[in-house]
Parts: C-alpha cells; sequence; structure tokens
C-alpha cells in the first residue's frame, strides 16, 4: 500500500507542466490577494474540475438527489463530444480532473472513452462509484484507460450494514469488481489507477471502521478514507445517520443541545479560487455543494470557460462570499476541512 501511495504521488507529478505550474502560482497568489485586500481577485484558471457523466443511478441513497430522483434541474449524460470541447480548452492548465458530481459516471457508455482522453492529454483524472458495474470488461477498461484513481465507495463491513445507505446495492458485487480491477492491474503490471475504497460513516456502520480496514488489507485495496455524511436536515436528522462519535462527523451538539455544523463559516473558501463543477448539460457551478444548480455562474453553451471563471456571476459570488459566507445556502452544509480522514 505504501509502495502505490509513493506511485500516485509520483504520477501526479509527473503530470506537471511549466503552464500548469505557472497557472497554479497565479491561482494562489489571487487567492492570497483577494483574502489579505477583502475584495476577489482572479488571476488563473480552475486547477480542478468535476464533470458530471450523467445524473443516472441505480442506487437509492437516502441523502442523494440522484438516487432518490429529486432533482429540480434537467437530467441527462453530456455527450463525448461536448466533453473534449470543454477539455480541449482547458488542457494546458487543468491539474486534475474528477468525473463524478452526481449519478453513476458506468451508466455512461461512453465513460471510460472520456477518461481515456483526458489521461491522453496528461490530466491527473479520478472517479468515485458504486462499483456495480466493475465486470471483467469494464475492469479492464478502466485499468486500459489511463484512470489515475478510483474511489469506491463501501459504506458497510456486511450486507445488511451495507444497504442501509445504499439501498439497492449489494456488497459481493462491490468487492468482485474492486478484485477484478485489482487483479488486471496486477496482471498488466500498471501503476493505475490507485484504488481507494470511501467509507461514509454513519450512525449505523460507525462500529465497523476496524472491519473495513481489515477487509481492504485482504482485498489489497491502496487506501482507505472515512468520510464524514452530509444530512440536509441535520438538525432534526430524520434518517439516524449522524454518528454519536463526533470525530466522524460533520456536525456538533452545541450547549443548548441544538446540532450544528463544524464549519467555522469564514468569509472565504478556496474552492471558488481553485475549482468547479460542470453539469452534463454544461452548467457551471461554484462547488460540489449546488447539487440543485441553484447558482450556475454561466453556461459553457454560451461562453468559454475563462469568460466564466473571471466575469461577473463569479465576481459577485465571491464577493458575497467574503462578505457573509453563512447567508449563502450551499455553504450551510460545507464539509470543506472536516470531511475526510484517513
Amino acid at each position: 500500500m505504501h509502495r502505490q501511495k509513493i506511485n500516485d504521488a509520483t504520477n501526479f507529478i509527473a503530470k506537471l507542466s511549466l503552464a500548469k505550474c505557472v497557472n497554479a502560482i497565479k491561482v494562489f497568489i489571487s487567492y492570497g490577494l483577494s483574502r489579505l485586500i477583502g475584495k476577489p481577485l482572479m488571476l488563473g484558471m480552475p486547477l480542478a474540475i468535476s464533470v458530471e457523466p450523467t445524473t443516472a443511478c441505480n442506487l437509492s441513497c437516502p441523502e442523494c438527489p440522484s438516487g432518490l430522483k429529486s432533482f429540480t434541474r434537467p437530467t441527462g449524460r453530456i455527450e463525448v463530444a461536448v466533453f473534449k470541447q470543454y477539455i480541449d480548452a482547458l488542457k494546458d492548465q487543468l491539474i486534475y480532473l474528477s468525473f463524478y458530481f452526481q449519478g453513476e459516471p458506468y451508466l455512461h457508455k461512453g465513460f471510460l472513452d472520456m477518461v481515456g482522453y483526458a489521461a491522453h492529454l496528461g490530466i491527473y483524472t479520478a472517479t468515485s462509484t458504486n462499483a456495480h458495474f466493475l465486470n471483467e470488461e469494464n475492469a479492464k477498461k478502466t485499468v486500459e484507460s489511463g484512470l489515475d484513481r478510483l474511489i469506491i465507495s463501501l459504506d458497510g463491513a456486511n450486507q445488511d450494514s451495507y444497504q442501509k445507505y445504499r439501498v439497492g446495492g449489494e456488497l459481493d458485487k462491490v468487492i468482485a469488481g474492486t478484485k477484478r480491477v485489482l487483479s488486471y492491474r496486477a496482471a498488466i503490471k500498471s501503476k493505475t489507477p490507485f484504488v481507494v475504497f470511501q467509507f461514509l460513516v454513519v450512525r449505523h456502520n460507525e462500529r465497523e471502521i476496524e472491519s473495513i480496514k481489515r477487509m481492504a488489507k485482504e482485498i489489497g485495496v491502496d487506501e482507505v478514507w472515512f468520510k464524514t455524511a452530509q444530512v440536509y436536515d441535520f438538525k432534526n436528522d430524520p434518517n439516524q445517520l449522524i454518528p454519536q462519535n463526533e470525530r466522524y462527523s460533520r456536525y456538533t451538539t452545541g450547549a443548548n443541545g441544538s446540532v450544528q455544523s463544524k464549519n467555522k463559516m469564514e468569509n472565504h473558501c478556496w474552492k471558488m479560487w481553485h475549482s468547479n463543477v460542470i453539469t452534463w448539460d454544461g452548467k457551471v457551478l461554484p462547488c460540489c455543494f449546488d447539487k440543485d444548480a441553484q447558482h450556475q455562474m454561466g453556461d459553457l453553451g454560451k461562453a468559454e470557460m475563462h469568460q466564466i471563471w473571471d466575469g461577473k456571476n463569479y465576481h459577485q459570488f465571491r464577493k458575497e462570499l467574503m462578505k457573509s459566507r453563512k447567508n449563502i445556502d450551499i455553504c450551510s452544509n460545507c464539509s470543506e476541512g472536516i470531511s475526510i480522514w484517513q
């Protein structure tokens, strides 16, 4: 596992060009100066982007708008040719590309073709999946696509626990799919993808943390991440998901007994300066917490990313965030800095 972490780090560094490094410096300077002067300033382009292959999903997780089919925005899947246009315009500056927002990426038939295209351009690629579609063919294609990081959601050490959140899911399929990827990676002596088990810690599975660590070690997974759960109605927690161990929770109980977010809601956010989200239909969103696309910064069908990134809507959004972040709805449940432990 340690060797694979080193491989992943060196692989990431190897993809850094001079142009990408210069852009990253500009973005860091922009963020620092913005905080110093108290006004938004942008000198570079995004370092990281999340692209939504599709909004479709095979599971029905209780806190997921995709699984619950509760979107108010249009649903669908991105066209491969359109995706290539987006990436061609960003390839010189983009360092990290995540193929995930809402939905299950493997339900898009062209998903791995898009991965291969981005990988060929020297962009570090990642995705998050429920791993129900990692059959022999897809496992082989996943490794051959050049995908750098494969994040597999596994939220229970047994079927009963797993299906309480991953409603409709089959733990055996997840494990079998993971093994197929690792087996083929070893067979062709590939260094990628770096395979991660991501364990969403909720009340019914919080005692299974050590079991998951053992399972990952036995299977040969490269790393395990423990992620806190986003609960929309966290004050009431209707699905009883918030764990009792506050180390693995985004929330804490105040002196008056009320549940509140751990996030201090300071008037700045690194995400607003280095990354954003592109929905399947080309809408540019500030971050992954805007699941229903209520805060659209622009439309890539009507403008280029550089126009949107440093445009009027983004400038106003960053300005409002720096003035009173707590008044922005999608920030109220933000987990930046408190979401994952390894």
